[in-house]
């Protein structure tokens, strides 16, 4: 099962631990860490079922490739981690 992570910042607004979940997809994974805690998702997820703008999530170390479809592939080892976008200048 994939290891789902995070960030404080997150925790700060939503009590969310880290938790194993099984899936292949970044798709399927979130949507079993909803079922375990549904106020994530709207925290997580537009209204469209993308990710925010304000969040990224990365797979292994590697950002994802698709925001909206939340398509890239997830191994039974890895570890999702979700974090609060920056932006600056």
């Amino acid at each position: 099962m994939a290891k789902v992570t995070f960030t404080a910042n997150i925790q700060r607004h939503i009590p969310c631990p880290p938790m194993e979940v099984p899936g292949q997809t970044v798709r399927e994974i979130l949507e079993r860490v909803f079922v375990r805690q549904p106020l994530m998702r709207s925290y997580i997820l537009d209204d469209q079922g993308g990710v925010r703008k304000h969040m990224v999530v990365f797979v292994d170390g590697a950002q994802i490739s698709d925001p909206r479809g939340l398509s890239d592939r997830v191994s039974a080892s890895a570890t999702v981690y979700v974090m609060q976008a920056l932006s600056g200048g």
